[in-house]
């Protein structure tokens, strides 16, 4: 059994709205200093709307594409070391309250097994108070393709960050993998990481994590210990409306379910 990918997950800003006039304009043409003349327009009081009181949506779409040589999630590659191309939709109300969904080709190198599909859905609620940020949310993990039974599973997400720094733990609530397996229920994702701008439109990221699955010692027995740690390292170019460019270098401890090969991918993303 191969590994999944959680989510990352997607920023979304909140834009504020502009509003238009609805007032007519009064134009006045007063003359100086003989033959120069000054135009002014005045909007009534009573009609005039000004950017400072007009009101913020109170909710927004976005939309994400990406392109990787290899989709590496918690360490383990998705593709068995091959590209992947995804793709995401995201709502957010100002409340703090937020959906979304991404879906991607995966590939575990399964016996008799081609590539398939991830396709993830996730909601929850998040916000700032002064530097301190908090994120708590769920998600699904689901795989249509045949060949990739038994893989989806429901997991409980919480983050918070300062400044550059930021922390969570993921939680496998249930799954449909053997109750003695990964990904059935009880596995517990911690990870810590912060990245800095360092110039005007680059930055620099880095990952630690530690997957400790909740399976039995007959498992282990037959399998081995999946537990594992793993680090990650990101340098991100932005381009504007051109998307984000980084390089990743990933590696992870040799374990049941992951390798010790340092990984390396390069990766483009847009959001819109």
């Amino acid at each position: 059994m191969k590994m999944k990918k959680t989510v990352i997950a997607c920023g979304i800003a909140l834009m504020g709205a502009t509003s238009a006039l609805s007032a007519a304009e009064i134009t006045k043409t007063t003359a100086v200093s003989g033959n120069t003349t000054v135009t002014e327009t005045t909007t009534p009081t009573a009609w005039a709307t000004t950017t400072e009181t007009a009101a913020a949506p109170v909710h927004e779409f976005s939309a994400n594409i990406g392109v990787t040589s290899n989709y590496l999630w918690r360490g383990v590659t998705q593709t068995d070391d091959g590209p992947a191309v995804s793709g995401g939709v995201d709502w957010a109300h100002t409340s703090g309250i937020y959906l979304g969904g991404w879906v991607s080709n995966i590939d575990w190198a399964l016996d008799d097994v081609g590539s398939g599909a991830e396709v993830d859905f996730y909601g929850g609620f998040k916000g700032e108070y002064e530097e301190f940020g908090y994120d708590l949310g769920l998600i699904y993990y689901y795989y249509p393709t045949s060949g990739y039974d038994d893989s989806n599973f429901f997991e409980l997400a919480v983050s918070g960050s300062w400044r550059w720094f930021s922390a969570g733990i993921n939680y496998t609530l249930t799954g449909d993998a053997d109750s003695d397996a990964p990904f059935s229920d009880g596995d517990i994702y911690y990870h810590f990481g912060g990245s800095i701008d360092f110039a005007e439109t680059w930055n620099i990221g880095a990952t630690a994590g530690y997957y400790d699955f909740d399976t039995s010692s007959e498992w282990e027995f037959f399998n081995g210990d999946p537990d594992y740690w793993h680090g990650q390292i990101d340098l991100t170019k932005s381009a504007g409306e051109w998307g984000d460019f980084t390089l990743t270098v990933s590696t992870a401890e040799e374990r049941a379910l992951s390798s010790d090969d340092t990984k390396f991918a390069v990766s483009w993303s847009k959001s819109f």
